[in-house]
This record gives C-alpha cells, structure tokens and sequence, in this order.
C-alpha cells in the first residue's frame, strides 16, 4: 500500500519528548522514543493539532522553496479566502494583489471563485445518488484521511468530486493554455491554511496527480506581503489585473457552516476534529440518522483556525464577514470569466478514482492470525493498569498492547510491569531504568538526579 505524503515533522533538536503532541493526537499516531516524538505515518491525518499543541515549536509543517515558482514563466497563485481574513482593514485586496505580483507571480486567483461551480456539481450529485444519504463533504483533506483510516465503512457517503482548490487549478491551466502558453511554463501555487492541504496536493486521494505543482504555507506568504506593504509606507499600490467577484456564498465556503449553509434538507457543520470524530462515531453506529448532508472541518472554527493561520480566528470571521456584507451589496457580473469554463469544469469535478479504506487497525491480512493477536491485546489488557498514563511513550495502554502485539513495542516499557519484575527479581532495577532511558533519554534522568543531589 502507498504510504501517504505527511506535511507534519519532528525537529529532533527541540523536540523534548513532552507528551503534549502524543496526548492530542486524534488517532493515537504518535509515540515517545529516545527522547522524540515520532509519528507513525499510517495513522496521521496531517490535522495539526501537534503542531499546534507542541510548546517548543518542535513540530514544523514543511512547504515548497519559494524560488521553485521561478521555474515557470506563468506563475499563478491561488488564495484562499482566509488570507484576506489575515489581514486588518485598513489593508486593501488591491494592496494584497499587488504585493503577490511584486513578489513575481503573474497571475492572482482566488481559489473559491469556482465555488459556485463546486455547489452545482455536488447538488446534481446529491440529487443523482439520493440513496446515499448522509452525503459528507470532501472539502477537509484530514477528515477524508480520517475517514479512510479510522472510519472505512463510511467512505461511500464521501462525495467524490474536486474541491475549488482542485477546480480552480484547472481553470487557470485551461485559461493559459486557451491563450497559447504551452503546458510547461504554467506553474500554480497554492497558499494553504494547513498541513493537510498539503498532504492532499503531494498525494491526492482518488486521483494520481493534483493540478497544482507547489505549496506556500499562509504564515510564510503573509509575512512576505506584510514586509511589501511596510517597505512601500502606505503608498498606493500599483494597478493589478486578475482581481475577480466573489459572491457572499463563495467567500463562506471556507467558514463554518459555509458548505452546510448551501444546500437543502437537514445539514450538519461540524468542526474541530475531536467534534467530527464523535459525530463520525455515531453515524457508524447509526445514533443518527435523516441527515442529508454533513460538513466536517478538522479545524476550530475551520480554515479560520488553521494551524498555519497568524491571526486571531474569530478576528478572521469577523473580517470575512465584512467582505461577504461588502459583497453583497455589489451587483453580479454574470459575465465572468470563470463561468465560461463551467461546463468544463463541472465535467472535470468527478474524482477518475475511488476513495479506499486505508484502516489503521488491521491487525493482520490474515483473518485468523487477526482474530490470534486480538486475543494476545486482550490478554495484555488484563494485567496493564488501564489508566493510560504514558509513561511508556504510548498515548494508551491498549495502543502499548497493540503495539506490543505487532513487534513495535515490549510489555516491559510499561512502569507498573517493570515494579513488579524487579519485585520478584526477574529484572535488576538497572535494566529498568534502561527501559525507561530508551524512552525518555539518559539526559532527562541526568538531569534530574542532579536536581535532587542540589537539593
């Protein structure tokens, strides 16, 4: 099985092995070794809620080199509407595009201009595939990870379709190319919100390629036009082309509820991801049900509260709010450019591949050997404390059985087995704190004899 591309990494520097990463993992990802948190790929859904829970900083969402969009002679970026979000009033859209076309990018595209498009294709969908209901919305790369991974039998109430990233990366190849510009020059960039977006562009679900050929983290490209905008002083920014409408509808979509808001019938919006994996646990258990269509965002408050955003979340809503207002009072172009391409577009949405289960939770392809080791964590269970405290350096104690069962991991990492070997003298005190170094690191328990010598 193709492993998954993963944005999230480990400084081994400042990482101290604190456990704040591992403790917050959603699907119990992370493990503590030698001192290190280390993410186990099969399980992370690239959600960010290590990174933003580490104290060190010592978990770092990696991006593109910036100057790889001068390999191309057409340099298109796509912008979410959470970058507007970002920054304060006074700083204009005009200024925003004019800094990204001094920082060399040929063409400025909003990413949800083709939400409308997106609305329409989903609601043919949804019309089409009635008997599927609950519909789920594809929108969240963590989530659809998370679906595959921990939730499988579910995957086909995923709609199958492109999101606006994936659209309007085409739109803009297709423009170009409509204007003679050969494949190879076009390069589209994407500024993502979060590590997930770009785990879904390196290793898409449900397709071989993405249609974009970089990321750029939203911190990083905020910060670059945040120093354009300081070295002009507040001049005038000079005229930019490729600035289009975005209707109140489309500037929501990122947002809560933007999606579920849409569509008729009752809609759920979901966010954070602890949120999504409860609502995900009752509609497998089937809790509830008569629901048309769910909204799940792995972020608080979604895109507003992505881990890679600089600002205040709830000062992001209240700004994007303004511009829906701002935009609602402005007339429709019918005659956009992008709409020309919706029939293209719309035939283009269907993901050419399926969306597989991925289960982390496969003990073994051979279902009798399963059903052997299932009994052997059973058994495990019965002699661990069950109080998950993580001295092992595993999130829990069914997760030290599982990995103990599967070789990663030995039953004597756990501190209250230890206690008792070395109580029957089936283990010398200095072989425990061995165990426990090679979780934890020699330098910790160095520096904590040394403290109590001090004392």
């Amino acid at each position: 099985m193709e492993e998954f591309y993963h944005a999230l990494k480990v400084s081994s520097t400042a990482c101290t092995g604190c456990t704040h990463c591992m403790t917050v993992c959603p699907t119990q990802a992370i493990r503590i070794h030698h001192r290190l948190a280390t993410i186990n790929g099969a399980a992370c859904v690239d959600c960010g809620m290590c990174l933003k829970t580490c104290p060190r900083r010592a978990i770092f969402v990696e991006q593109d080199d910036f100057n790889r969009i001068f390999h191309f002679r057409y340099r298109v970026i796509l912008l979410p509407t959470v970058v507007f979000g970002q920054f304060a009033e006074e700083v204009s859209e005009e200024q925003i595009f004019a800094e990204l076309h001094a920082m060399g990018f040929t063409h400025v595209i909003e990413t949800d201009q083709s939400v409308d498009i997106l609305t329409d294709a989903m609601r043919a969908y949804m019309q089409k595939n009635r008997p599927l209901r609950p519909f789920i919305s594809a929108f969240c790369p963590a989530v659809v990870r998370l679906i595959q991974v921990r939730f499988p039998s579910l995957i086909g109430h995923v709609i199958p379709l492109k999101q606006a990233l994936d659209l309007s990366a085409l739109y803009a190849r297709q423009k170009l190319k409509e204007q003679g510009v050969p494949e190879e020059e076009i390069g589209v960039f994407y500024v993502t919100p979060c590590a997930a977006k770009i785990a879904a562009i390196k290793s898409p679900v449900g397709e071989e390629v993405s249609p974009v050929d970089g990321v750029i983290n939203m911190d990083f490209i905020y910060n670059k036009i945040k120093m354009g905008l300081t070295r002009r002083d507040h001049q005038p920014p000079p005229p930019t082309s490729g600035q289009g409408y975005l209707s109140p509808t489309s500037i929501a979509w990122t947002l809560s509820e933007g999606e579920a808001s849409s569509f008729d019938g009752r809609c759920l919006a979901i966010d954070e991801i602890h949120n999504v994996i409860d609502i995900l646990e009752k509609l497998e258990n089937e809790e509830i049900t008569d629901i048309d269509f769910i909204e799940l965002r792995a972020c608080d408050h979604s895109c507003a509260g992505g881990a890679l955003s600089t600002n205040n979340r709830f000062l992001v809503i209240e700004r994007l709010r303004a511009r829906m207002k701002a935009s609602a009072t402005r007339q429709y172009p019918h005659d956009q450019e992008i709409e020309r391409h919706a029939a293209y577009l719309k035939a283009q949405s269907p993901l050419p591949g399926k969306i597989v289960p991925r289960s982390i939770e496969k003990l073994d392809e051979n279902r009798s050997v399963a059903m052997e080791k299932m009994q052997k964590i059973n058994r495990i269970m019965e002699i661990i404390p069950r109080i998950d405290c993580g001295a092992c350096g595993a999130p829990s104690c069914r997760t030290l059985a599982r990995d103990v069962v599967q070789g990663k991991a030995k039953l004597s990492q756990c501190a209250f087995i230890q206690k008792t070997l070395v109580q029957e003298g089936l283990m010398t005190p200095e072989e425990a704190i061995e165990i426990a170094e090679n979780t934890w690191g020699k330098n910790r328990f160095s520096n904590n004899k040394q403290e109590t010598s001090c004392k």
